[in-house]
């Protein structure tokens, strides 16, 4: 799988497309027909018996924006807009731990009114007929984290030596399981269906970057990673579930570490891959902030390297589907504009549709991250309003309506 781009062969089908069919309206779909879980089938994503290739993106913030009910418009607004896009995934946070705002106040205890604003990201995500990839927890303090545990299990006198006895403190793991049962036992009280059952949500995610810098070896996090998996199909095993990962390699093959950016971070994305109830994998892409001392062309490389790497193992290692989960351009780079991160999303979602034409594991991408108007203490440099933007929309509904197209030739 090669970098460059394939614009041409992807313009050209998108007008196709055009002139058969119309882009996604902004009415919401009708869902009287049964909805059904998206699954794996082989190396790929399988919905209604169809492969399902897509397009999508982040929105870390839904929960806590969906909270306080005179901002719900924003979420419908970002739902909407991604829908007319031809955008059907979206990753999200079922998180907020300890912090302001928090969903979780303190181990076992909950603010209901946060819980509501998830229910009702579900419910939207619902009705714009958008997938939810849920996550449990945050390996920052952003949103409380693994810190957060820690901490918490530090106040009630337990000896905990630093943030990555997350891993191993029976205390701090089961304040973790605690609240991964609470979520998916969780009944939505708009649509009264519990999370587990709920064919919205396309997969459950272990953690947002998981990280261990008191092992290197990535031992230690698939430890926990085994442990965690095995939990939440005990009580779930309709649902997709996945770890987080960024992506880099750890022990299992050192001769794949020279694809990592010069460093490592504790996991160990093909031995971590390989636990059996882990259904797909993911990486993360941030090569302006890994490679930052390094010019543009030389980030572009790495990404292509980044992505061919570890398109390749998904499909010859661990035979399951593969998601980048994460990636963008941030306005804050040098010499950023907008044709440029155009330009290098295109490359991106080029080297995706290439993939899956092709009959790899790619199934499909994330973009970070998209806002509604008017969230600007949201803004992290890589946001993207939709309706404020029209060369990127108009970048991402094309890939969004060529990986659909494909979906159908598969």
């Amino acid at each position: 799988m090669g970098f460059t781009s394939n614009c041409i062969h992807v313009a050209i089908l998108v007008l196709s497309l055009a002139l058969v069919s119309r882009a996604r309206v902004l009415d919401p779909v009708d869902h009287s027909s049964t909805p059904e879980f998206v699954r794996i089938q082989g190396s790929q994503f399988v919905l209604r018996r169809s492969t399902f290739l897509f397009n999508g993106f982040n929105a870390y913030w839904m929960m806590t924006v969906a909270s306080d009910p005179s901002k719900r418009h924003q979420v419908t607004e970002v739902f909407r807009d991604a829908s007319a896009a031809g955008m059907s995934v979206c990753r999200t946070w079922a998180f907020a731990d300890g912090s302001s705002n928090a969903l979780q106040l303190s181990p076992g205890t909950y603010d209901e009114r946060v819980f509501q604003g998830l229910d009702f990201v579900v419910s939207e995500a619902r009705r714009f007929n958008i997938f939810l990839i849920l996550s449990f927890v945050n390996n920052y303090k952003d949103y409380g984290g693994r810190p957060q545990y820690v901490q918490w299990a530090r106040n009630a006198g337990v000896q905990v030596n630093n943030d990555d006895d997350f891993y191993t403190h029976p205390v701090v793991k089961g304040h973790y399981r605690n609240h991964v049962q609470r979520v998916i036992t969780r009944i939505n009280t708009i649509t009264r269906v519990a999370y587990k059952d709920e064919p919205t949500i396309m997969a459950w995610e272990l953690m947002n970057e998981p990280r261990c810098e008191a092992d290197y070896s990535g031992r230690t996090v698939n430890g926990w990673v085994q442990e965690m998996a095995s939990f939440v199909k005990s009580i779930d095993n309709k649902h997709l579930l996945e770890i987080g990962m960024e992506g880099f390699y750890g022990d299992t093959m050192p001769e794949k570490k020279q694809f990592n950016p010069g460093y490592q971070v504790g996991t160990d994305f093909i031995s971590n891959h390989l636990i059996k109830e882990i259904d797909f994998a993911t990486i993360h892409a941030y090569p302006d902030i890994w490679l930052a001392k390094q010019n543009e062309d030389a980030q572009m490389a790495f990404m292509g390297r980044w992505m061919e790497s570890h398109s390749t193992d998904a499909q010859t290692i661990l035979k399951k589907p593969l998601v980048i989960a994460e990636f963008g351009k941030s306005s804050k780079d040098p010499g950023f504009t907008s044709s440029a991160r155009d330009l290098y999303m295109g490359a991106v979602y080029s080297s995706i549709y290439k993939s899956a034409r092709n009959g790899g594991t790619l199934g499909g991408g994330l973009v970070w991250q998209v806002l509604a108007q008017g969230m600007q203490p949201y803004g992290d440099g890589y946001e993207i309003v939709l309706a404020d933007n029209p060369t990127t929309a108009a970048v991402i509904s094309r890939q969004s309506h060529a990986m659909a197209a494909l979906s159908h030739q598969v």
